[in-house]
């Protein structure tokens, strides 16, 4: 595929209409490039999984990858895991990410098996995993759906399993908020997206992507039963926080 076709310009021109963002095909073909200029930190989250499969995931035991896109995260699980008898079941609501999605499942040379699903993750039942990996996903469920899909999760990991909950946040001070903001728009300035891509994409975004504070994610999976919450990660307005059972 030609480089102009993989770069995110999908709001370099000014749309007469700005309607909710969906994960069409139109996104699937620019994702890569569009993650790793939105998402400060991203490849560094990335690099991380694979350290945190070798520590978490155990023999004869599941892996998640929930709202998987592309399979980065599955594809970065499965070269850690050296667990025996364990697959990873990568889900993903979006037909046409989990085609290509496939394509590069079956261009990677790891031997830890993956079975793809297309499917809402609020349906899938979490069975005897080990860990359960959702990145920048629950910030894209509706609200009163998050704590039964996190209560679902827990109920299905095994005793030491691990979630790992990567979101961008809210912050309840609002200076903070408007700082991180600031800063979070100067990182994809600098990435190269113009002032009118960060505006039009943002309300494209505005009643898709709902963030929530960290106080209220530890909450939610306190509630469900994880005995350890902690944030592993951040970077300006995005964490990543990993939830023991």
């Amino acid at each position: 595929m030609s480089k102009h076709k993989t770069q995110d310009i999908l709001y370099s021109q000014p749309l007469e209409a700005i309607t909710d963002f969906v994960f069409d095909e139109s996104v699937v073909h620019v994702f890569r490039d569009m993650i790793g200029r939105s998402v400060p930190g991203y490849s560094t989250l990335l690099s991380m999984i694979p350290v945190l499969a070798r520590h978490y995931v155990k023999n004869n035991s599941r892996c998640y990858d929930l709202g998987c896109s592309l399979g980065a995260s599955t594809l970065a699980m499965r070269h850690g895991i050296d667990a025996q008898d364990t697959e990873i079941i990568s889900v993903d609501n979006s037909p046409a990410m989990i085609e290509q999605c496939q394509r590069y499942i079956a261009n990677d040379k790891a031997v830890v098996p993956v079975k793809l699903v297309c499917a809402d993750i609020r349906d899938i039942s979490v069975i005897c995993a080990s860990m359960v990996v959702m990145n920048f996903t629950l910030q894209f469920i509706e609200r009163n759906d998050r704590s039964k899909l996190l209560d679902s999760i827990y109920q299905g990991l095994n005793t030491d399993g691990v979630l790992l909950l990567s979101e961008k946040i809210h912050f309840s001070d609002e200076v903070e908020q408007e700082w991180m903001t600031d800063l979070h728009h100067e990182f994809k300035k600098a990435n190269g997206y113009s002032e009118l891509e960060i505006s039009q994409k943002r309300s494209a975004l505005e009643n898709v992507l709902v963030p929530e504070t960290i106080e209220k994610h530890k909450q939610r999976l306190t509630k469900a039963g994880f005995r350890k919450v902690i944030v592993w990660f951040q970077c300006f307005n995005f964490v990543s926080l990993l939830a023991i059972k």
